[in-house]
């Protein structure tokens, strides 16, 4: 598994050539700095550290400058891990969206949008009690009953209820890659991913 590390910019829509309009998310991805060799003979794995946007030294920990250092490259903010490359990387060596072709699939991991506390409408889909007309007053969005009477004489664990919604690892597999430009480190995928703008994505080949 090969990929970089990028940041959501937003969605736009093109055209392909049948004339269709294609909805599609555009991610700065890159360049990032190969920061950490990991090794089954050290590490007891083999994985490569890539490093991605530019932090601040004053918010940058001692520890880390030392290990931003080591491979000759200023403090960043995002620090993943990929587990194979199909070539073979220095410390210092840059990763950019050259790595990818127009046509190919890729996986886009995000942290969705946060919502805080929600009701099971929103947060479940459920329909609601009742009908409006019917009578219902204040309960149009209330999860109604929740099943369990004398025995077990508790509501089941993994029940449908309120409570907060967003803020999650979520993983898109399967997005085409539409456009691919290595001047502005930008890459087009087709529908949408995770997150809200500027949020931090991961790429997978």
């Amino acid at each position: 598994m090969s990929g970089i590390i990028g940041k959501k910019v937003g969605m736009t829509s093109i055209f392909d050539a049948d004339g269709k309009n294609i909805p599609c998310t555009v991610i700065e991805a890159g360049p990032c700095v190969v920061t950490q060799i990991r090794t089954d003979e050290k590490d007891g794995y083999s994985a490569i550290q890539l490093a991605f946007d530019e932090a601040k030294e004053k918010s940058t920990s001692a520890a880390l400058k030392g290990h931003f250092a080591k491979a000759t490259t200023t403090p960043k903010r995002k620090l993943v891990e990929f587990k194979t490359f199909p070539d073979e990387k220095a410390l210092g060596d840059l990763v950019t969206v050259s790595i990818f072709e127009e046509g190919e699939y890729v996986d886009v991991v995000g942290t969705s949008k946060g919502k805080g506390f929600q009701g099971v409408m929103k947060r479940h889909g459920f329909g609601g009690v009742g009908g409006a007309t019917h009578g219902q007053h204040n309960r149009l969005r209330a999860p109604g009953s929740l099943g369990a009477s004398s025995w077990p004489s508790r509501v089941f664990k993994g029940m449908r209820m309120a409570g907060r919604t967003g803020g999650d690892r979520v993983k898109v597999q399967n997005l085409q890659v539409l456009k691919v430009y290595e001047d502005k480190n930008l890459l087009v995928v087709s529908g949408s991913i995770p997150g809200a703008k500027g949020s931090y994505v991961i790429v997978d080949k």
